[in-house]
């Protein structure tokens, strides 16, 4: 049994204002010398940027030199989603995730209720809560309503027994004259209020296609929001009371998500997987990072690194050469459209990235690396692996998947049943390879990527947590460094 601080920040509905919540909440536990550790429902890889970025850049200004040196590196933001990885990982991969820290906080996704489209529960960050036996902080936009407030906060509270609304954060509240109305409403409800926000526009982050621009595109004007999102927190709320409410939560049984173990029984479970793996010299993995690139699961370089790669990152948008002695290469999701002109420029690198496909090395490409490696984007010539061209459509695809393997890749046998998510606004002509990467099988039925080689690349994003063989696989594949 563990023990371990944690609190849900859910909502009734998206737009509410969980992401600026939550990031005020860690950036003020952070000032107080707290170790926190972010955790986000769902697939989204844009919110755990900003959770990381207001931990670290709070712990930085505000914390002891005590706290500051007990935490050392600030902790990654990790997803928990139950669809992607299954049930019975969730509380794993938050044990894992939470190890040692004094409070987790976790961002919901969506409505407190809203799952996997047609699933019931699943995936939803009820679903988490209860995966995770966790008091859930209900932040409600109250900018256009008075007492009727308690009747939704007693619906929510009530609606499934199995999930402990706990508390409330008012959020978007105009005056103190609207705050008392609030309150007094909300008295006879049997749900505290630990917080009442104003409405403000100082904190707000800017949205494009996709929704928030990811925090590596716009590092410092983050760290002054995430300042001024934990000021206005410990303005109006009770943190003593969170932090309380937090400890409430109920020891957790099992054992914490342990990457080298998985990749251990990864290996044990192929024949022939990871002969490799026990070498001295260990294979450089690099992984496309920067503006471009920041769709990442904290996972996947934990487990090509248990597999036995360095793993060692770059960024296309400034770097004109691969890391010396690259013997593989990872190019997860982003926003390659926002930079095609700059990505192109770069001709050192793309040659580069050809020349590492045409060498037989393993490429495992997802949605902006696809993109990368296709003939072009948006009339820019990107890296040529991939007879096909992309470009910006006015459609959003967006959405869980099954799928199966088609072919054998560096990342899968054929037979391999995956699930994933597709999230991007541009498509690709062809949609399909020869060979391709995935067979989707739900919701719809169609071939989808590129099997070419060992170059794997695909719209679809997969937690390799639920594959862990396909870290062991890739990295199985990678050309051992020269001498």
């Amino acid at each position: 049994m563990v023990s371990v601080p944690r609190l849900v920040i859910a909502a009734p509905a998206s737009g509410s204002g969980k992401t600026t919540v939550t990031a005020g909440l860690m950036a003020a536990f952070a000032e107080r010398g707290l170790d926190v550790s972010p955790h986000k429902v769902g697939p989204d890889y844009i919110d755990p940027g900003y959770h990381a970025l207001a931990i670290s850049s709070a712990a930085s200004s505000g914390a002891s030199g005590a706290g500051r040196s007990r935490m050392g590196d600030a902790r990654p933001g990790r997803n928990l989603d139950a669809y992607l990885c299954g049930p019975d990982r969730i509380a794993p991969l938050f044990l894992h995730g939470a190890a040692g820290c004094d409070l987790a906080l976790v961002e919901g996704v969506m409505g407190l209720f809203d799952g996997a489209a047609g699933q019931g529960e699943l995936a939803s960050t009820a679903h988490v809560a209860k995966l995770l036996r966790a008091p859930v902080v209900l932040v409600v936009d109250a900018s256009s309503q008075s007492r009727s407030v308690a009747a939704l906060v007693h619906g929510f509270a009530s609606w499934d027994p199995g999930v402990r609304v706990a508390g409330v954060i008012l959020n978007k509240v105009a005056s103190d004259r609207h705050e008392a109305m609030l309150r007094e409403a909300l008295e006879g409800c049997g749900v505290p209020v630990f917080g009442a926000l104003r409405r403000t526009r100082a904190v707000r982050a800017p949205s494009r296609h996709l929704g928030l621009v990811p925090v590596a595109e716009r590092h410092a004007e983050a760290v002054d929001s995430a300042a001024a999102l934990a000021a206005r927190v410990r303005e109006g709320c009770d943190l003593d009371g969170l932090l309380a409410l937090a400890r409430s939560a109920p020891p957790l049984s099992g054992r914490a998500w342990d990457p080298e173990e998985e990749i251990h029984r990864a290996m044990d479970a192929v024949p022939g997987a990871g002969v490799r793996g026990g070498r001295a010299a260990r294979p450089v993995v690099a992984v496309a990072g920067g503006a471009a690139f920041t769709f990442s699961y904290a996972e996947h370089a934990e487990l090509l690194t248990a597999a036995g790669a360095r793993v060692v990152p770059f960024d296309p948008l400034r770097d004109e050469r691969l890391p010396e002695g690259t013997g593989g290469l990872v190019i997860g999701g982003g926003f390659p459209e926002v930079y095609a002109p700059e990505l192109s420029a770069n001709e050192p690198l793309r040659t580069a990235v050809a020349g590492l496909a045409a060498s037989g090395a393993p490429i495992a490409a997802e949605c902006a690396g696809l993109l990368y490696l296709a003939h072009s984007l948006d009339g820019e010539p990107m890296c040529g692996v991939l007879a096909a061209k992309a470009r910006m459509s006015e459609r959003l695809t967006l959405g869980y998947r099954e799928a199966v393997a088609v072919s054998d890749t560096s990342l899968a046998a054929a037979g391999t049943r995956v699930r994933g998510h597709e999230f991007h606004r541009t498509t690709i002509v062809p949609g399909a390879g020869p060979e391709p990467a995935w067979g989707l099988v739900h919701p719809e039925r169609r071939t989808e990527g590129f099997a070419q080689g060992d170059v794997h690349a695909s719209y679809l994003h997969v937690h390799w947590a639920s594959v862990p063989g396909a870290a062991a696989r890739f990295v199985d594949r990678c050309a051992p460094p020269a001498g």
